[in-house]
Parts: C-alpha cells; sequence; structure tokens
C-alpha cells in the first residue's frame, strides 16, 4: 500500500487503512508460489470450447509476473476452468461480497429486514467499497457469523481475518466461485430477495472502480462486480476481481486473483488480459464489447478499497 516515494497525504490513508482493518502490521505464512508457464484446465460440454479457453486463458498469462488464480463457471456451456482455484491468497475488498451475504444471511435468520443503517453501510461498502463500513459491520457481526456463513455456504476454504482485519480473510478462486454461484441461482443459502439485493449494489459500483473481469464483456451482459486491492511487504500488490455476467442469454461467473504484483496497474492488467480471452472465447459472435482502462487511481498510489 505505500511506494518508496509515499506523500503525506497518502501516509495518512495508509494509516487509516491500518486502523480499519484492512491489513496487519504483520506478513502472513507462506503464499501460492508462482509456476513458471500457468496453463488453465478447462472441461466445456460445447466441442472445441475447453480447449481454447485454456490456451487462451494460458496465453493472457504468458510473461506476466503476477501469481494468478482463476476460476469460470459458465451455466449455459457447462464450463469450468480452474488454474491454482485453492490457492489462498488475502482477500483484500472481495471480502466485502462475502460481509453483505453474511449480513443478509444472519438477518434472514431472525426473520427481520435490513436496518437503514446496516442498507447505508452495505450501500458504500459495495457501491465504493468504503473501508470503515465495512469494518463496522465486521464488528457487528463478528468472525463466529462470518464463519458460520462460510461453512453454509460450503466456502470451507476461506478462512476470517483475526483480530479485525477483514483485509487479510484467506480466500481461494474456488470460494469466491462459490459465493457468485450462490448469488446467481436459486438455493437455500441466501433468499431470491438477499440475492436480487446484493447484485443490485454490485452492479452499481462507481465507474472508477468498474476494472478487472468486465473488460471485454458483451454490452449485452449485466455485469455484477467487486474488486479489492492491497500492498502488503511481501508478495507486492494483491489485485482481484470477481464478476457475474447475466441477462439476454449470459450466466457465467469468473474470479481472478492475482498477487506478485510490482504495481496496482500490473494486477489489473493481468486480471483483464484473462477476463477479455475469456469474454472472446464464450461469446465469439458479440460484435460490441463494453470497453474496460486501467484507472488513473491505478497509476498512482492508492489505498486498498
Amino acid at each position: 500500500m505505500t511506494t518508496s516515494h509515499i506523500s503525506r497525504r497518502a501516509r495518512g490513508a495508509l494509516c487509516a487503512a491500518l486502523a480499519t482493518g484492512v491489513l496487519a502490521p504483520v506478513a502472513l505464512g507462506a503464499a501460492p508460489a508462482a509456476a513458471a508457464t500457468p496453463t488453465a484446465s478447462c472441461t466445456s460440454g460445447k466441442a472445441g470450447l475447453a480447449a481454447k479457453l485454456s490456451k487462451d486463458i494460458t496465453a493472457a498469462l504468458k510473461g506476466r509476473k503476477s501469481t494468478t488464480a482463476v476460476a469460470l463457471q459458465d451455466r449455459t456451456t457447462r464450463t469450468t476452468c480452474t488454474l491454482r482455484s485453492t490457492s489462498k491468497y488475502d482477500s483484500a475488498s472481495v471480502v466485502k461480497a462475502t460481509v453483505l451475504a453474511t449480513l443478509l444471511w444472519d438477518s434472514a435468520k431472525h426473520n427481520r429486514h435490513l436496518t437503514q443503517r446496516e442498507t447505508d453501510l452495505s450501500t458504500a461498502m459495495i457501491t465504493k467499497s468504503d473501508n470503515n463500513a465495512t469494518t463496522k459491520l465486521w464488528k457487528q457481526l463478528g468472525a463466529t457469523k462470518v464463519a458460520a456463513f462460510l461453512n453454509a455456504a460450503g466456502m470451507t476454504h476461506t478462512t476470517p481475518g483475526s483480530g479485525g482485519y477483514w483485509g487479510l480473510t484467506q480466500i481461494t478462486a474456488q470460494d469466491e466461485q462459490r459465493l457468485l454461484t450462490l448469488l446467481t441461482a436459486k438455493n437455500t443459502v441466501l433468499s431470491d430477495n438477499a440475492r436480487a439485493y446484493e447484485l443490485g449494489l454490485m452492479r452499481k459500483v462507481i465507474p472508477s472502480q468498474r476494472w478487472g473481469t468486465p473488460a471485454g464483456a458483451p454490452a449485452t451482459a449485466t455485469v455484477q462486480l467487486k474488486n479489492g486491492w492491497l500492498q502488503r511487504a511481501t508478495h507486492g500488490w494483491r489485485v482481484h476481481s470477481i464478476g457475474a455476467f447475466t441477462g439476454n442469454g449470459h450466466d457465467y461467473v469468473l474470479t481472478v486473483l492475482t498477487q506478485d504484483n510490482k504495481t496496482m496497474s500490473d494486477g489489473i492488467n493481468t486480471i483483464q488480459a484473462v477476463a477479455r480471452a475469456v469474454h472472446k472465447d464464450l461469446n465469439p459472435r458479440t460484435i460490441k464489447a463494453r470497453p474496460a482502462t486501467v484507472p488513473t487511481a491505478a497509476r498512482t498510489l492508492t489505498a486498498n478499497q
């Protein structure tokens, strides 16, 4: 979250992030090791699609220093792709989607609606990636309730961050896909109203944070996403993006997690290279794709959000 030349204002942002639970002042243990030539493993019910996706995702990652995890599921073509899908990464702010899902799950258990305070905090947390709002909801829920939701959701490889450091929750691409799957299909964990509410907020993420998995997505798709970014002393920048693409015949979810990035922009570029390959292969007849560029904020120092 810092660079070699950090301004007084940026230093203040770092201190604020430390205070609100984004990161801890200690390094974690062993992290996934980078592979020389990572190859995505794909299966599909559509002839030739698995081989094409595997080839194109692998090509998108060629020469990049990011240690990348990828998971894709397309219900329409019965396609899945995985790469390091069970490796653990610091969550940064993608965990905010899990925090909201936990809140909605817990409120349903107690047969109540969200309060105005919870609605306001949830909106800020997802659409603007507000750290203070997240910290308030995290403290309200507690790690025990988050862990209970993870168990109910089948996200068994995710570990809540300790000591209030929600940004150090350990996540896997496989579990993030599980969350996206619950949000986009009827299930017994999250009600239809809960799913609609969370996806609605994920559709309203502010423009400056709409990078990552939406890159190259067809203009006909409805995009729901949550991103996260965090710099630490070891393994550089963590930059992640989870996205659900629905409507007009589209029904797929994509998770891309990265670390070992020298800059935030490196992580974004890696994610968007994978995303463009995925969208192109799943939508070969699409003429118009929505553009996605690296936001200005990513080219300079920025606090995790």
